[in-house]
């Protein structure tokens, strides 16, 4: 087998930098990860940061996006393959049951969302990220004739952001109680 190319070894350096930025996010907070610390946690030396990346910051907005892009996408997949979009409000609300407020991806969420008050590049990228999941559950609404989806689907949303949210303040919150209201407001 041949050794790897220039190319492969640095597409290879570039996905550890993602992965260990991303999952230094929700362990120790936005402001507290380092290219030291990135760099450590990806077995490379600091300088390849800036090598792969315009800045650290860069690399911090590509990990979260990186992170939440396919969660976003597991969350449209299981919406629209629900059989009523109550159902599919519901199954997510039981999916974020499944973590707790604290776990790392919550955690990158929440500091990506805060951070994108102050940074306008990572808003932008996460508002196309929210928009495209609001297109989705919106249209599945839409389709199951709901007189108004466009604010049904922003209200799941802003329901799903809360709760988890409000998760990791307390712990022991579940769908239990809200799930009744959350399919009301999703039922045509």
């Amino acid at each position: 087998m041949a050794p790897p190319t220039a190319a492969e070894r640095g597409r290879e350096v570039r996905t550890r930098l993602l992965a260990a930025a991303g999952g230094l996010i929700g362990e120790l907070g936005w402001t507290a990860v380092s290219t030291r610390i990135v760099a450590e946690r990806a077995g490379v030396r600091p300088g390849l940061v800036h090598y792969h990346f315009e800045s650290l910051q860069d690399l911090l907005r590509k990990a979260a996006l990186d992170v939440m892009r396919p969660l976003l996408d597991g969350a449209t997949t299981a919406f629209e393959a629900a059989p009523t979009p109550a159902d599919g409000a519901e199954a997510l609300l039981a999916s974020l049951d499944e973590l707790s407020g604290d776990t790392p991806e919550a955690l990158l969420f929440t500091e990506a969302f805060m951070t994108a008050t102050r940074d306008k590049e990572l808003r932008a990228a996460m508002a196309e990220l929210v928009a495209a999941f609001h297109t989705s559950v919106s249209t599945a609404l839409a389709r199951a004739g709901h007189k108004n989806p466009d604010a049904a689907a922003t209200l799941l949303m802003t329901a799903l952001d809360g709760y988890v949210l409000h998760k990791s303040l307390n712990p022991a919150l579940s769908t239990a109680s809200i799930a009744p209201l959350i399919r009301e407001f999703m039922t045509p």
